[in-house]
């Protein structure tokens, strides 16, 4: 499972660069952590990459 999670990691890096690579680390750890604010930051941050050409 972690090889599966890093994996999706280098590739949201990969294609959304640096901000993508915290966003998907805000998110991961958020949920690891059991987090809520750090979840929701991760989440967030990762929808405005995703939604931002369309916009």
């Amino acid at each position: 499972m972690p090889a599966l999670a890093f994996l999706i990691e280098q590739l949201v890096q990969w294609k959304y660069g640096v901000v993508g690579a915290v966003g998907m680390l805000l998110f991961t750890g958020g949920i690891e952590t059991r987090s809520h604010k750090a979840t929701s930051a991760g989440a967030v941050l990762l929808a405005v990459l995703l939604a931002g050409p369309a916009l």
